[in-house]
């Protein structure tokens, strides 16, 4: 039996996702009502509802591409309940190879894990790794919300004053805006390297940088750029959160195409770093 995709494991699944579906329910439920109570019409409120839902589709697809990348080693149901309660593409997938690594599993994210003890393990990593953020949440949500309260209440009246000048970020606001964006540089860089230097095995077919690797890659960029600079040209703002998953997906669709069209010595060349 594989115990990736066994009935026990959807059916935990299934009560997982319904929990969740039914929380947003409720909560959507509450909120309609409250609107309604502070006098919003019907049709604001369903406006509100249609910008909220297609405000959600970049983050549905980028977890649409993280199940894929994640499935052959982890099967369907692991990387679908991860992703569907908290979590994100590069969360998942750097906890998922460290684990990986940590456990011995030769292959990486291109061969199955077949031992049920690593792949709870995993499990585990994933899971109480992300769960660092439901900790700190309470502790720093609320301080942090009202300093960036303050920061937009100070840009809207230099706005209305016709000033150049933004206001200067200080505290946990400006540590933020210098921490986040070189966590995800770092990120990001890892994900190069591997895919251009990347380690694996020799006699494993798709766990190290390659061909395939740097094909997936260059088009991931490219595509990236492409409508970045499509959607800042056209000044099409709300199709910006799409730039990424949609990149993910055309570079995978092209891995694949690749494979099955280039000569497989060329298609399977790697080299290791």
């Amino acid at each position: 039996m594989d115990f990736k995709s066994s009935s026990t494991m959807y059916i935990i699944a299934a009560c997982i996702i319904l929990f969740i579906l039914a929380q947003a329910i409720f909560f959507l439920v509450k909120a309609w009502k409250q609107g309604k109570a502070l006098g919003m019409s019907k049709e604001k409120l369903r406006n509100v509802v249609t910008s909220s839902t297609m405000f959600t589709l970049p983050s549905a697809l980028s977890v649409l591409a993280t199940v894929i990348a994640l499935a052959p080693a982890l099967g369907l149901v692991l990387p679908w309940v991860r992703l569907s309660v908290i979590g994100n593409l590069m969360y998942e997938s750097t906890a998922a190879e460290a684990a990986m690594e940590a456990f011995g599993h030769e292959g990486g994210m291109a061969v199955s894990v077949s031992d049920p003890v690593v792949f709870a393990g995993i499990a585990w990593i994933m899971t109480l790794g992300i769960c660092l953020s439901l900790v700190l949440l309470p502790f720093v949500a609320k301080p942090l919300n009202k300093k960036m309260r303050n920061l937009n209440k100070q840009e809207k009246t230099a706005k209305e004053e016709n000033t150049e000048e933004k206001p200067k970020k200080n505290g946990m606001a400006g540590f933020m805006d210098l921490v986040s964006p070189a966590i995800f540089i770092g990120i990001i860089g890892a994900f190069v390297a591997r895919a251009i230097a990347g380690a694996g095995k020799p006699e494993t077919t798709g766990d190290g940088a390659g061909v395939l690797s740097l094909v997936t890659l260059v088009t991931a960029v490219a595509v990236s750029l492409a409508l970045e600079f499509a959607a800042k040209k056209l000044k099409l703002s709300k199709f910006e959160p799409f730039v990424m998953p949609i990149g993910m997906i055309i570079a995978m669709i092209v891995a694949v195409a690749a494979f099955n069209i280039l000569p497989p010595e060329i298609a399977t060349l790697e080299w290791r770093g």
